[in-house]
């Protein structure tokens, strides 16, 4: 669960911080009793993309907590300096080795109880050769009635999975924005 109270020191000297409601400003925020720095706490965005190869999708198995074991779509956090675009290329190499020609921005969901906004593209495979890195058990393709639905990772996952076969069976891929609870 995201908290909203967890900047407990000064990044800038040390010294204890406060919430507080800043001068122009409409909400707390961690403020530095001694220095006076106000410290901003913004969602942190992670950036995927949905790899096909004809009517499949290609999953990984996550060897990293949280939800080991468990299969996702690859992605993870985006890091500064990159677009969205390039970090979701980036987590789809890390993650499950796989070359793809990357498309349009499918899905962005927000996760505002975690402090996360989750933004995947559609991603067109290159080929189906995969190296999954260190974070990834395996990487496969599923098709629809094959997809471990019981077994995905996060919720934000198996919506733009049940978005993505939606649109393939009508033929017309588009943006789906949704917060998730």
């Amino acid at each position: 669960m995201f908290n909203p109270r967890s900047i407990k020191h000064c990044r800038a000297c040390g010294a204890p911080a406060q919430y507080r409601v800043p001068a122009d400003d409409n909400r707390e925020r961690a403020t530095c009793t001694v220095c006076g720095t106000i410290h901003y706490e913004n969602p942190l965005n992670v950036v995927g993309t949905v790899p096909a190869w004809g009517e499949q999708v290609l999953l990984c198995r996550r060897a990293i907590e949280p939800r080991y074991g468990l299969w996702t779509l690859p992605a993870g956090f985006m890091e500064l300096g990159e677009t969205v675009r390039d970090g979701a290329l980036r987590e789809t190499i890390e993650e499950a080795g796989a070359q793809v020609e990357m498309q349009d921005l499918y899905t962005m969901l927000n996760v505002v109880r975690v402090g996360q906004v989750h933004f995947f593209y559609r991603a067109r495979l290159l080929d189906t050769h995969f190296e999954p890195g260190p974070e990834t058990l395996e990487a496969r393709l599923f098709r629809e009635d094959e997809v471990p639905w019981d077994e995905i990772a996060f919720r934000t996952v198996k919506e733009t999975l049940r978005h993505w076969f939606d649109d393939r069976r009508t033929g017309r891929f588009g943006f789906h924005a949704a917060d998730i609870g």
